[in-house]
């Protein structure tokens, strides 16, 4: 294999001394709690001594002297904000340093993703969730992945080795951290958690209904499942403007994921075989999810197509106990396995839990209803879905990244894509089954008939695309593919109707609102319609509030009571910001006219926001208002209470879940949810013992970037890159993060002179 190859080029498929800074010097932290857990080491040593004595579980000499051969080939760079620059003298190496560097910064969180992934969560959080775990082994059996493991490349299962080194040698020199569970790691595991999406595909799969199922009691649903409750959209915005629409003739490419806040870590990693590639790294996975390398691009947004079906299986039981399902004409027999899952007991022991579980061809059995097993079928291509995640990293162009998704192993994301030869793109999940599109596929189709069954995959071409639209943009914001390109975006006429299942919501029409307005983008104008204030939704919503009290009689309470609130809005320009009272006043109201109305959204079929604006009657809206207000009143002395002084941003500890207190400093946001058609997003809410809103998602990482002949590159991370409240990198980018200021990337080499904190290898 030649020097710069990406593997995949070679591979058949898988069958089944710069100063520190002088804040980190001098503020009376170790260097360790600085960089959450790094140990100094020359950037000319070689490795800790042969004799270091090792704490890792059961970790042998052959483990010890693999650790640190390749920490001896590992030098880890920390910029002036805590991002690790990692580099490698081979892909392996470098893979060996992310990990360790990422555990460096929050080996917590870390942890508590492949808790989950491997179906081991209740081992440390308790009974409760053992639901959570066995809805994850239904589907991942870590019998079967270490099988899968053993049949992969050897250049995939080298990387995984290094995955694995690079945590254990972590633990191993850092005793003080103790896991809560995982003490070691195995070069399998990274197969359970192979796609780096916030929400998985396997959460589709109802708790409660699971529960109700396997435990054989009644288990209602929530009224979160149901949709009743006010849930933070989740998902992410990516735009990519070919050269034609940028003042310089370069393309560029906006990464914006709205996730849960410290979700993923930024990180630069580069090896002597050719990896160079900057970005967002999902806690745990040794490929950088959404990011970029010197020649392409390419930002994740979670799809609304439809690749996950429910199929109604008729069961038959005979005499002796056995169960079968109907299939045409057949019956075949039920797939029966035994599950034991351990769960965490309140002493601190552990207990044991099993359950036989029910599976037909169409997948594992996850509840009843109308008197039908329902089965679900979802993507499980574990080994591919790797594969794809880091070779995606390895591109150099649009021609090899089509390569790549050739896998057909994303299953929950749409693409936009940008390269340095100018090529742009908008992609669909490259996993799906081709259907019968006579049926319909949001609710469980008939199992018994064959003519539901998936058949095979899409080609990449039958699916709905922007490759290089003539008007020179394309974007997703989680809604449908047909405005992806303005006048050049597929049409849904000509696709079967499971590409799409969620339709329009309000940020759409705001990326084409601000891709439209100038086609001479920068850098900096492309930040800035990132960060553009306008809210579509209120846009759309205000006016018929407005029009419901001009209409009430002069004579009617409402009339006097509301004539303020209605006179801010009415003169509104709909534009959030810290200091408008406005936006307070109609983000109060939106949430408390989506209250009234989503239930009977739900019932209709309609999305809410379409619902509020067509179908809320003039007293809904009205009395939302009347209760806002109320509420503004309540908790903050009157109705009109500056934005910033309500939306705010918290960060006290490394917690996974953070607890929020009014009386702790916080900072001012201005922008709000996504739900109200803002593309920068922050999703806040008030918490027991508070009155004003805090963020727990939303925007987290989010980067602008330019493919020139030098690629340039602008991004800032929620809060900070470090877990660690010790570290001067906990929250030192959270004014950034409020103000949409983001700092330059330190890409090159030459660009960290001057703005190196420390530079080392892995170590004690």
């Amino acid at each position: 294999m030649k020097l710069h190859d990406p593997p995949w080029l070679h591979d058949p498929p898988c069958r089944k001394k710069e100063p520190l800074m002088s804040h980190a010097q001098n503020s009376g932290l170790t260097r360790r709690r600085v960089l959450g857990g790094a140990a100094g080491l020359a950037v000319a040593a070689a490795g800790l001594p042969t004799g270091t004595a090792f704490a890792a579980s059961a970790s042998t000499p052959a483990d010890e002297a693999r650790w640190r051969g390749h920490a001896a080939r590992v030098t880890i760079t920390r910029d002036d904000w805590g991002v690790p620059h990692i580099v490698g003298e081979t892909d392996a190496d470098a893979v060996f340093g992310m990990m360790y560097a990422q555990a460096e910064d929050d080996f917590n969180r870390i942890e508590q993703n492949y808790l989950v992934a491997l179906g081991r969560l209740a081992e440390a959080e308790g009974e409760s969730a053992i639901w959570q775990d066995l809805r994850q082994r239904l589907f991942l059996d870590p019998e079967a992945l270490k099988k899968e493991y053993a049949k992969c490349p050897a250049w995939l299962r080298t990387l995984m080795q290094a995955w694995a080194g690079g945590l254990n040698y972590y633990l191993a020199t850092h005793p003080e951290v103790r896991p809560r569970v995982l003490d070691r790691f195995e070069p399998w595991m990274p197969l359970s958690f192979s796609e780096g999406s916030i929400g998985g595909d396997i959460e589709s799969v109802l708790l409660t209904q699971l529960e109700a199922f396997y435990g054989e009691r009644d288990v209602p649903m929530t009224d979160e499942e149901r949709g009743l409750v006010l849930r933070e959209p989740t998902g992410s915005n990516g735009i990519a403007i070919a050269p034609s629409h940028t003042r310089d003739g370069h393309a560029l490419l906006l990464i914006n994921p709205h996730t849960s806040f410290f979700f993923r870590a930024e990180q630069h990693v580069t090896s002597g075989e050719g990896l160079n590639v900057y970005g967002a790294a999902t806690w745990g996975q040794f490929f950088i999810y959404q990011g970029f390398n010197a020649h392409t691009g390419w930002m994740h947004t979670t799809s609304g197509v439809d690749n996950i079906d429910e199929f109604a299986e008729v069961i038959v039981t005979k005499a002796d106990g056995s169960r079968s399902y109907r299939y045409g004409r057949e019956l075949r027999p039920v797939t029966t396995k035994k599950i034991t899952l351990s769960f965490r007991t309140a002493t601190g022991g552990q207990q044991e839990r099993s359950f036989t579980t029910f599976a037909t061809h169409h997948g594992p059995i996850v509840r009843e209803a109308d008197g039908k097993w329902i089965a679900c079928a979802l993507m499980n291509k574990p080994v591919e879905a790797l594969k794809q995640s880091f070779l995606r990293t390895t591109t150099r162009d649009y021609r090899q990244y089509l390569k790549v998704a050739g896998l057909k192993a994303n299953s929950s994301n749409n693409t936009l894509f940008a390269d340095s030869k100018g090529d742009v793109a908008f992609l669909m999940p490259q996993f799906m089954p081709v259907r019968d599109d006579r049926f319909n596929y949001l609710k469980p189709v008939d199992g018994s008939d064959p003519a539901t069954d998936w058949r095979g995959l899409h080609s990449l071409d039958s699916m709905p695309q922007a490759v290089n639209p003539k008007n020179g943009w394309a974007f997703n914001t989680n809604n449908w593919p047909w405005t992806a390109a303005g006048a050049d975006s597929p049409d849904a006429a000509d696709y079967p109707r499971y590409f799409d299942r969620v339709g329009e919501n309000p940020r759409g029409p705001q990326a084409v609102r601000v891709l439209t307005a100038r086609d001479d983008f920068t850098p900096q104008s492309l930040i800035e319609a990132a960060f553009d204030p306008y809210l579509t939704a209120f846009a759309r919503l205000v006016p018929g509030l407005v029009a419901a009290w001009d209409q009430l009689p002069d004579h009617d309470g409402q009339k006097a009571k509301l004539a303020d609130p209605i006179g801010l809005l009415r003169d509104w320009d709909h534009r959030w910001a810290a200091e408008s009272t406005a936006t307070s006043v109609a983000v109060f109201w939106g949430e408390d006219l989506w209250a009234l109305t989503s239930q009977a959204a739900a019932e209709a079929g309609m999305s809410v926001w379409d619902y509020m604006a067509d179908r809320a009657t003039d007293a809904q809206r009205l009395g939302a208002l009347e209760t806002a207000t109320q509420r503004l009143r309540r908790d903050f002395g009157s109705w009109k209470v500056p934005w910033g002084e309500i939306n705010r941003y918290q960060r006290n500890d490394g917690a996974i879940v953070q607890e929020f207190s009014d009386a702790k400093p916080s900072i001012p946001v201005p922008f709000t949810s996504s739900r109200w058609g803002s593309l920068a997003s922050f999703g806040a809410k008030a918490y027991p013992g508070t009155k004003r809103y805090y963020g727990t998602s939303g925007n987290s990482f989010v980067a602008v970037v330019e493919f020139g002949p030098r690629l340039r590159a602008w991004a800032v991370t929620a809060g900070g890159v470090s877990g660690h409240p010790d570290s001067p990198h906990f929250d030192d980018q959270a004014e950034r993060y409020a103000s949409g200021g983001l700092r330059p990337v330190y890409f090159y080499p030459g660009d960290l002179n001057g703005h190196v904190e420390r530079r080392y290898r892995p170590g004690r």
